[in-house]
Protein backbone atom coordinates (compact mmCIF):
# COMPACT_ATOMS: atom_id res chain seq x y z
CA UNK A 1 0.00 0.00 0.00
CA UNK A 2 0.71 3.84 -0.74
CA UNK A 3 1.32 5.80 2.49
CA UNK A 4 -1.11 8.56 2.84
CA UNK A 5 0.45 11.54 1.36
CA UNK A 6 0.99 14.25 4.24
CA UNK A 7 1.10 17.64 2.01
CA UNK A 8 -2.75 16.33 0.89
CA UNK A 9 -3.79 15.97 4.26
CA UNK A 10 -6.94 18.58 5.70
CA UNK A 11 -5.74 20.53 9.31
CA UNK A 12 -7.81 17.62 10.60
CA UNK A 13 -6.50 14.52 9.21
CA UNK A 14 -2.95 16.57 9.65
CA UNK A 15 -3.87 16.78 13.40
CA UNK A 16 -5.33 13.68 13.96
CA UNK A 17 -2.16 11.97 12.63
CA UNK A 18 0.22 13.91 14.88
CA UNK A 19 -2.35 12.75 17.45
CA UNK A 20 -1.69 9.03 16.50
CA UNK A 21 2.11 9.58 16.05
CA UNK A 22 2.71 11.63 19.25
CA UNK A 23 0.63 8.68 21.49
CA UNK A 24 2.76 6.28 20.42
CA UNK A 25 5.73 8.04 20.84
CA UNK A 26 4.15 7.71 24.52
CA UNK A 27 3.72 4.51 24.65
CA UNK A 28 6.88 3.77 23.34
CA UNK A 29 8.52 5.55 25.84
CA UNK A 30 6.80 4.05 28.75
CA UNK A 31 6.26 0.57 27.79
CA UNK A 32 9.11 -0.04 24.43
CA UNK A 33 8.43 -0.54 20.91
CA UNK A 34 8.34 -4.40 20.88
CA UNK A 35 5.75 -4.06 23.68
CA UNK A 36 3.47 -1.29 22.01
CA UNK A 37 0.44 -2.34 20.15
CA UNK A 38 -2.12 -0.50 18.18
CA UNK A 39 -4.79 -1.13 21.02
CA UNK A 40 -2.73 0.68 23.08
CA UNK A 41 -2.29 3.91 20.88
CA UNK A 42 -6.33 3.61 19.39
CA UNK A 43 -6.90 3.93 23.70
CA UNK A 44 -4.45 6.59 24.23
CA UNK A 45 -5.36 8.77 21.18
CA UNK A 46 -8.95 7.84 21.16
CA UNK A 47 -8.83 6.94 17.50
CA UNK A 48 -10.30 3.44 16.18
CA UNK A 49 -7.70 1.10 14.12
CA UNK A 50 -9.24 2.33 10.72
CA UNK A 51 -7.77 5.64 11.36
CA UNK A 52 -4.57 4.33 12.16
CA UNK A 53 -4.33 2.02 9.06
CA UNK A 54 -5.81 4.91 7.29
CA UNK A 55 -3.08 7.03 8.23
CA UNK A 56 -0.36 4.30 8.80
CA UNK A 57 -1.43 1.57 5.88
CA UNK A 58 1.72 -0.21 6.76
CA UNK A 59 0.66 -1.08 9.97
CA UNK A 60 3.05 -0.53 13.28
CA UNK A 61 5.91 -1.11 11.02
CA UNK A 62 4.85 2.29 9.37
CA UNK A 63 3.91 4.16 12.56
CA UNK A 64 7.56 3.31 14.04
CA UNK A 65 8.81 4.67 11.28
CA UNK A 66 6.88 7.93 11.71
CA UNK A 67 7.74 8.29 14.82
CA UNK A 68 11.10 8.02 14.17
CA UNK A 69 11.11 10.60 11.53
CA UNK A 70 9.59 12.54 14.30
CA UNK A 71 12.40 11.82 16.51
CA UNK A 72 14.72 12.83 14.46
CA UNK A 73 13.76 16.18 13.85
CA UNK A 74 13.75 16.17 17.70
CA UNK A 75 17.06 16.13 17.53
CA UNK A 76 17.75 18.95 15.45
CA UNK A 77 15.07 21.07 17.15
CA UNK A 78 16.17 20.92 19.97
CA UNK A 79 19.76 22.42 19.19
CA UNK A 80 17.95 25.57 18.08
CA UNK A 81 17.80 28.52 17.36
CA UNK A 82 22.06 27.98 18.16
CA UNK A 83 22.13 25.14 15.51
CA UNK A 84 20.83 27.64 12.48
CA UNK A 85 23.00 30.69 13.62
CA UNK A 86 26.14 29.46 14.66
CA UNK A 87 27.98 33.03 13.66
CA UNK A 88 29.91 33.80 16.87
CA UNK A 89 31.75 31.84 19.45
CA UNK A 90 28.80 32.84 22.21
CA UNK A 91 26.40 31.14 19.39
CA UNK A 92 28.61 28.07 18.99
CA UNK A 93 28.88 27.75 22.82
CA UNK A 94 25.48 27.88 22.76
CA UNK A 95 24.98 24.88 20.93
CA UNK A 96 26.88 23.35 23.32
CA UNK A 97 24.80 23.66 26.01
CA UNK A 98 22.18 22.83 24.15
CA UNK A 99 22.96 19.68 23.54
CA UNK A 100 24.65 18.59 26.56
CA UNK A 101 21.04 19.68 28.09
CA UNK A 102 19.21 17.63 25.33
CA UNK A 103 20.84 14.48 26.53
CA UNK A 104 21.42 14.84 29.85
CA UNK A 105 17.53 15.15 30.10
CA UNK A 106 17.31 11.94 27.86
CA UNK A 107 19.53 9.79 29.68
CA UNK A 108 20.53 6.13 28.70
CA UNK A 109 17.31 5.93 26.84
CA UNK A 110 17.30 6.82 23.30
CA UNK A 111 13.88 6.55 22.03
CA UNK A 112 14.98 7.23 18.05
CA UNK A 113 17.64 4.68 18.78
CA UNK A 114 15.49 2.07 20.13
CA UNK A 115 13.13 2.55 17.38
CA UNK A 116 15.69 2.49 14.14
CA UNK A 117 17.04 -0.94 16.37
CA UNK A 118 13.04 -2.04 16.58
CA UNK A 119 12.86 -1.33 12.21
CA UNK A 120 16.30 -3.06 11.59
CA UNK A 121 19.11 -0.44 11.12
CA UNK A 122 20.32 -2.57 7.98
CA UNK A 123 16.59 -1.63 6.53
CA UNK A 124 16.77 0.81 3.80
CA UNK A 125 14.02 2.78 5.71
CA UNK A 126 16.06 2.94 8.96
CA UNK A 127 19.22 3.65 7.28
CA UNK A 128 17.85 6.53 4.98
CA UNK A 129 16.19 8.38 8.24
CA UNK A 130 19.67 8.34 10.01
CA UNK A 131 21.54 9.37 7.36
CA UNK A 132 19.43 12.11 6.59
CA UNK A 133 19.61 13.07 10.32
CA UNK A 134 23.15 13.56 10.49
CA UNK A 135 23.21 14.97 6.72
CA UNK A 136 21.35 17.76 8.04
CA UNK A 137 23.44 17.93 11.07
CA UNK A 138 26.43 18.14 9.36
CA UNK A 139 25.38 20.77 7.17
CA UNK A 140 24.06 22.89 9.59
CA UNK A 141 27.78 22.56 11.48
CA UNK A 142 29.58 22.72 8.02
CA UNK A 143 27.69 26.61 7.60
CA UNK A 144 28.74 27.69 10.74
CA UNK A 145 32.41 26.96 10.29
CA UNK A 146 32.27 28.64 6.79
CA UNK A 147 30.32 32.06 8.15
CA UNK A 148 33.28 31.65 11.01
CA UNK A 149 35.67 31.34 8.35
CA UNK A 150 34.86 34.19 6.62
CA UNK A 151 34.90 36.70 9.50
CA UNK A 152 38.10 35.15 10.25
CA UNK A 153 37.66 33.53 13.54
CA UNK A 154 38.29 30.23 12.00
CA UNK A 155 41.03 29.15 9.87
CA UNK A 156 40.54 28.78 6.33
CA UNK A 157 42.78 26.37 5.79
CA UNK A 158 40.42 23.73 7.60
CA UNK A 159 37.98 21.64 5.28
CA UNK A 160 34.48 22.73 6.75
CA UNK A 161 32.59 19.41 5.71
CA UNK A 162 35.62 17.19 7.62
CA UNK A 163 35.58 19.17 10.31
CA UNK A 164 31.88 19.44 10.67
CA UNK A 165 31.93 15.63 10.18
CA UNK A 166 34.69 15.03 13.29
CA UNK A 167 32.56 17.57 15.53
CA UNK A 168 29.63 15.08 14.45
CA UNK A 169 31.42 12.28 15.10
CA UNK A 170 32.69 13.42 18.31
CA UNK A 171 29.40 14.08 19.75
CA UNK A 172 27.52 10.59 18.58
CA UNK A 173 30.37 8.96 20.18
CA UNK A 174 30.44 10.74 23.34
CA UNK A 175 26.33 9.84 23.11
CA UNK A 176 26.94 6.28 22.82
CA UNK A 177 29.09 6.26 25.96
CA UNK A 178 26.48 8.26 27.29
CA UNK A 179 23.99 5.48 26.82
CA UNK A 180 25.79 2.65 27.68
CA UNK A 181 27.40 3.76 31.25
CA UNK A 182 24.47 6.91 32.35
CA UNK A 183 28.01 9.21 32.34
CA UNK A 184 27.69 12.45 30.01
CA UNK A 185 31.08 13.58 30.92
CA UNK A 186 32.21 12.19 27.47
CA UNK A 187 29.99 14.12 25.28
CA UNK A 188 30.99 17.31 27.50
CA UNK A 189 34.60 16.44 27.04
CA UNK A 190 33.90 16.03 23.65
CA UNK A 191 32.09 18.80 22.47
CA UNK A 192 34.51 21.39 25.04
CA UNK A 193 37.41 20.01 22.99
CA UNK A 194 35.91 20.57 19.64
CA UNK A 195 35.34 24.27 20.44
CA UNK A 196 38.78 24.65 21.95
CA UNK A 197 40.07 23.11 18.96
CA UNK A 198 37.75 25.16 16.51
CA UNK A 199 39.29 28.31 18.43
CA UNK A 200 42.81 27.39 17.83
CA UNK A 201 43.13 27.59 14.68
CA UNK A 202 41.64 31.44 14.47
Amino acid sequence: MVAVRVSKLTAKGAATRRRIIEGAAAEIREHGAAATTLDQVCARTSTSKSQIFHYFPGGKEELLLAVAERQADLVLEDQEPHLSNLTTWQAWTGWRDAVVARYRKQGINCPLGILITELGRTTPAAQALTARLLEQWQAALRTGIRHMQESGDIDRRLDPDRTAAAILAAVQGGVSILMSTGRITHLEAALDTSLTLLRATA
